[in-house]
């Protein structure tokens, strides 16, 4: 099996790209075949060098590699006049005012079978002759599209539904070339749970956008796997390997796919809880480019979604905040602030989650108040906001030390305001 991904390089990856990518990358990897990327480059204003790095990035991110390429239809532009030659020589194409068109036949119709929509046909009175190289000797996308799949002996074409419409004129060319056609597999588009086609207003469109905004390579690759597939009516989380060895065409679904970032977001939740510590440290310091602290990562890994929820979760346990907000001092800064640090003092060593979390249920038994009255004067001391991870977590992360340094800070803050 010869499978290629052949993107245009207009801009970043969408994720119905990156789908596609994946479909062809998991029948090359489970088939034993050859996965070739093309980049199909002969819009020569839009097909930027910037654009095709752009492309290779995402799939580097998406960890799809490919086995040939990238190859540049652009630099194919010699093959595709070669295959020009032959179809006006045998009289399957001819010339109107500079440009080629191909001859398409007056009667009957073109059938072919779609690996998943099944049988389509279309009558030739439907499809005009059409141009297949303009008049200054460029390809076009129809007639580029079918040389370079014979020459690179490309056996399966997975691409999506909106590439319909273009089969039976490069059926009708490789067919007049003497080629044999590959097997045609068109997959759902994608949508928007509101059914419209998939847009940023959906959320994350781009790869680009999905990395930037915290999720795991691996996690995307199984979500967008089931976008339009799936292995059974239960399994939602399969390994890379477990897609390579269940990945079928037969399976894959004719309706538009729905794609749910919310989903998403649950389904890298699950991810990132399962990855080993350092693995998700090694991660969350890639992504924010500074060190983290194991043990802030450990308290944090349990309340978070994607790589960007750790910050706005756990980022003032890493950096001291210069200030309480306004909205979480009012509330609480007015606690009894000796005795929460008198408490905090008395906590045994090694300071660990256990030992604090004794000490600090004890006075809330002592006092007869509800915990967050205790609780949430400290995690306001400790991080100047209510949002942080489980407060005892929060303490050992800091340690002793830098613990009570804080609240001290906070008592110092209500000492000053009172006077």
């Amino acid at each position: 099996m010869r499978v290629r991904f052949a993107p245009s390089p207009t801009g970043v990856l969408h994720i119905g790209g990156a789908r596609t990518a994946l479909y062809n990358w998991l029948l090359a990897r489970g088939s034993g075949g050859r996965f070739v990327l093309r980049i199909e480059d002969t819009d020569r204003e839009r097909s930027t060098p910037e654009n095709v790095e752009l492309i290779l990035d995402a799939l580097r991110w998406l960890e799809l590699d490919w086995d040939e390429g990238p190859l540049s239809q652009w630099e194919r532009r010699e093959r595709h006049g070669e295959a020009v030659a032959q179809l006006l020589e045998s009289g399957h194409a001819y010339e109107d005012e500079g440009a080629v068109r191909f001859r398409v036949p007056e009667e009957g119709e073109i059938t072919f079978h779609d690996a998943v929509l099944g049988d389509v046909t279309n009558p030739y009175s439907a499809i005009k002759d059409f141009v297949i190289q303009r008049s200054d000797g460029s390809p076009l996308y129809n007639l580029a599209v079918a040389v370079d799949d014979r020459d690179m002996g490309i056996t399966h074409v997975v691409r999506g539904q909106d590439h319909v419409s273009n089969t039976p004129r490069q059926l009708m060319m490789l067919r007049a070339l003497g080629a044999e056609p590959p097997q045609y597999a068109h997959i759902p588009l994608l949508h928007g749970p509101d059914g419209k086609k998939l847009s940023k207003r959906h959320g994350a469109a781009s790869v680009q956008e999905v990395r930037e905004q915290g999720y795991l390579p691996e996690a995307v690759r199984n979500y967008i796997a089931l976008l339009g597939w799936g292995y059974d009516e239960s399994t939602t989380f399969m390994t890379t390997d477990e897609l390579v060895e269940r990945f079928a065409l037969e399976r894959v679904s004719k309706n538009p796919a729905v794609f749910d970032e919310q989903k998403l977001r649950w389904m890298n939740g699950r991810y990132m809880r399962e990855l080993p510590v350092e693995d998700l440290r090694r991660r969350l310091e890639d992504f924010y480019g500074r060190e983290l602290p194991p043990k802030v990562i450990e308290i944090s890994r349990e309340k978070m979604q994607t790589l960007a929820d750790f910050w706005p979760l756990a980022g003032s346990l890493v950096e001291r905040p210069g200030d309480f907000q306004d909205k979480a001092w009012t509330q609480w800064g007015r606690s009894d602030w000796d005795s929460l640090l008198a408490v905090l003092a008395s906590v045994p060593d090694p300071f660990g989650v256990e030992d604090v979390e004794e000490v600090l249920r004890r006075h809330v038994d002592d006092l007869g108040v509800k915990p967050k009255e205790v609780y949430q004067p400290i995690r306001v001391a400790l991080t100047g906001t209510t949002v942080s991870p489980g407060i005892f977590e929060s303490l050992w992360a800091l340690g002793r030390e830098e613990s009570l340094s804080r609240v001290e800070s906070a008592r110092q803050k209500a000492k000053s305001e009172a006077a």
